[in-house]
C-alpha cells in the first residue's frame, strides 16, 4: 500500500499537504480508494464552505458504495479540483495527485497523523 512520507493523514482516510499561499490540499488515501473500488462521482465541498474538523463535508461514490469526506481541520474551502467532476476515476489512478479540495486552515494544523501513525492505524 502506498503511504507517502511527505503527507499527513486523518483517521478518516484523507491525506493533506501544504499548498500555495497558506492553503492546503486534501484528497483520499490509496487505502480509501482501494476499499471504494471504481470511483464514479465526487461531491466536493463548495468554495467558501466552513469546515469543522472530523465533520462530513463531501462525498465520494463508487460502483460499490458512497463514503463521506470528513474535514481534516477547521477552516474554509478555497477551491475544488474541477477535473474530478468530469473524470473522478483519476482518484483511482493516482490518489495522491488527485486532490479533491483546497482549504485555508483556521489554526496551525494539529491532530494529523504522520505516515507511520497512519500505517499503524491501518494495522
Amino acid at each position: 500500500m502506498n503511504i507517502p512520507e511527505n503527507l499527513q493523514y486523518t483517521a478518516e482516510h484523507l491525506w493533506v499537504r501544504p499548498g500555495e499561499n497558506g492553503h492546503w490540499l486534501a484528497g483520499i488515501t490509496d487505502h480509501a480508494q482501494d476499499l471504494l473500488g471504481d470511483i464514479v462521482y465526487v461531491d466536493a465541498p463548495k468554495p467558501g464552505t466552513r469546515l469543522s474538523a472530523g465533520q462530513p463535508c463531501g462525498l465520494v461514490e463508487s460502483v460499490k458504495t458512497g463514503s463521506d469526506l470528513h474535514a481534516p481541520l477547521d477552516g474554509t474551502v478555497t477551491a475544488i479540483n474541477e477535473a474530478l467532476q468530469i473524470t473522478p476515476e483519476e482518484i483511482n489512478d493516482s490518489p495522491y495527485d488527485a486532490w479533491i479540495f483546497s482549504f485555508e486552515p483556521e489554526h496551525a494544523p494539529t491532530g494529523l497523523l504522520s505516515a507511520t501513525e497512519y500505517r499503524a492505524l491501518l494495522g
